[in-house]
């Protein structure tokens, strides 16, 4: 018996039995655990395990039955009956009913809330109402008709209603980690939903900051016997070569990322584990245009967007894949047509000379240079693109820029304030493949309007387009408000993302998507 404890020990000590759990690294540190404040990719990935809504996505990335039973539109689809599953409970073992749905549906357009993704639930009867004060919290367009059946109401057709049904955002809230969304005071939003209960396929055994998250396996999630493996661990890594060292070492199964500049090197060396595919986002540098010097000044906005070589950052500087951009919104998304601003049209050359009398015009020169202060999350690839970004600043226009570097959650912090902030890290993931998850950011009352980006014709074509029910017509109405929008220069694209990932070869279950979501539950380890 003391030979075989040793032998056992022994093993342990060099990992034989270390393929009982997967490892994956995760980027930053999350930004938050609770459904409606998270705002961060991290964040969204780690509660997409622990928690589901009614519907969830499948390996493949697309909408599917979570803990929805069926759902049926009537109403000229703008009424959905949602029949839940019968057999649901949170992971402490007690039930999970309708009521949950309405609760946490409730507590995230509460203004005391002030849940960031809140602005998706606006088509939902009242919400927008709910969320600028002017109506009561039971007035929302969501409610149980018995212990299992949800009845949704809606202000108009939501071509995207079963990728929004599977947004953290519209997850359920057990009434024992409620605080009282009745109570409309900030104590609301001080929720501490770490410790469940969950309903996902995992929960949140423990989390150790700026080390790990550990998730266990739910023995009462409704379909656990899907699930393959006991134990994940997210590792928050936020620097990419860091992570690409400890996969090398065998300590992680697979990465958020790679490092810039090392692309052709691993295509090389890592062949079978690279996975690079085209990714539903767009990076862009938001301009605070709430003060000087960026406010009412569209020619010296237009100028910093042109004065950037594209090509030369994305195959250069960032050499990972990424594609050159100057829409908001990426390719790849059906019928619709991308937009670009004025001057994208030209060679290079040209667009540095047109920027160049830009800024002249906008009152700077080489000899009067524009300050600026470009401010961003601490990543090895953000500042090589901040690094070169404000090279080209200075070769083609003479703006002199100084970098700041902060840590994720100070930084998103400032962002939003849009105090300090004049030109800052942004970009964006879509929640669902549809234009609008990208163009109504730009919405004047969202709160993740950045830019404080106010234009009375965009937010017109875009509420036209919400109303309007003859699909083409609604993409027209879609891309007039993004040439609006690119035209008016609150923010400047740079490139469109590109999933890459490196996973080791004994992972089974992981499909690439356009959305880059890979649920922990869908994967498993082949032993050594």
């Amino acid at each position: 018996m003391r030979l075989s404890f040793l032998v056992i020990l022994l093993l342990l000590s060099f990992g034989v039995f270390a393929d009982e759990k997967l490892v994956r690294g995760l980027g930053p540190e999350p930004d938050s655990l609770d459904i409606h404040l998270a705002q961060g990719v991290s964040a969204l990935n780690v509660l997409r395990d622990i928690r589901e809504g009614l519907m969830t996505l499948s390996a493949a990335g697309q909408p599917i039955n979570g803990v929805a039973e069926s759902i049926g539109m009537q109403a000229d689809d703008r009424l959905a009956i949602v029949h839940l599953k019968h057999d649901l409970s949170w992971s402490d073992g007690s039930p999970l009913r309708a009521a949950d749905f309405v609760r946490g549906w409730q507590r995230a357009v509460t203004p005391a809330t002030a849940a960031a993704n809140a602005v998706l639930l606006d088509p939902v009867v009242n919400a927008l109402a709910i969320r600028q004060g002017k109506q009561a919290i039971d007035s929302l367009g969501i409610r149980a008709l018995d212990e299992y059946t949800l009845e949704i109401r809606l202000n108009r057709k939501l071509p995207w209603l079963n990728w929004l049904l599977a947004h953290p955002l519209t997850y359920p809230l057990a009434e024992k980690a409620d605080a009282g969304i009745n109570t409309n005071t900030s104590a609301n939003a001080k929720v501490d939903q770490r410790n469940g209960p969950f309903n996902g396929a995992y929960t949140l055994a423990s989390w150790t900051p700026n080390d790990r998250l550990v998730l266990l396996r739910n023995p009462h999630f409704h379909s656990r016997e899907t699930v393959a493996l006991e134990r994940i661990e997210y590792i928050p890594i936020p620097n990419p070569n860091t992570e690409l060292n400890r996969f090398r070492a065998g300590e992680l199964h697979m990465t958020e990322t790679i490092p810039p500049a090392r692309f052709d090197w691993l295509k090389e060396n890592y062949a079978n584990e690279l996975k690079v595919y085209p990714y539903l986002g767009t990076f862009f540098l938001g301009l605070n245009l709430r003060q000087p010097p960026l406010a009412g000044n569209t020619n010296l906005r237009r100028a910093l967007l042109l004065a950037i070589d594209r090509d030369k950052l994305t195959a250069l500087v960032l050499a990972a894949g990424e594609k050159p951009a100057f829409s908001l919104v990426p390719p790849g998304l059906g019928e619709y047509q991308q937009q670009y601003p004025g001057g994208a049209g030209q060679q290079q050359a040209a667009r540095e000379k047109t920027a160049a009398a830009l800024y002249r015009q906008a009152g700077y020169s080489k000899e009067n240079p524009l300050h600026l202060e470009l401010r961003i999350n601490s990543s090895s690839t953000h500042r090589r693109m901040a690094l070169a970004v404000s090279a080209m600043w200075k070769q083609n226009l003479g703006v002199v820029t100084r970098i700041v570097h902060e840590e994720w959650k100070v930084f998103v912090n400032n962002r939003s304030q849009a105090v300090i902030t004049e030109v800052f890290r942004g970009g964006w993931i879509g929640d669902f493949p549809d234009p609008v998850t990208f163009l109504s950011l730009f919405i004047s009352d969202n709160v993740q309007n950045w830019s404080g980006y106010e234009s009375l014709r965009f937010n017109n074509l875009m509420a036209l387009a919400e109303d309007q029910s003859n699909p083409q017509q609604r993409l027209q109405l879609l891309q007039q408000a993004e040439k609006q929008l690119l035209d008016d220069v609150p923010m400047i694209p740079l490139y469109y993302y590109v999933s890459r990932h490196l996973v080791d070869q004994r992972v089974s279950g992981y499909s690439d998507n356009t959305l880059d979501i890979h649920l922990s539950r869908y994967l498993d380890l082949e032993q050594r």
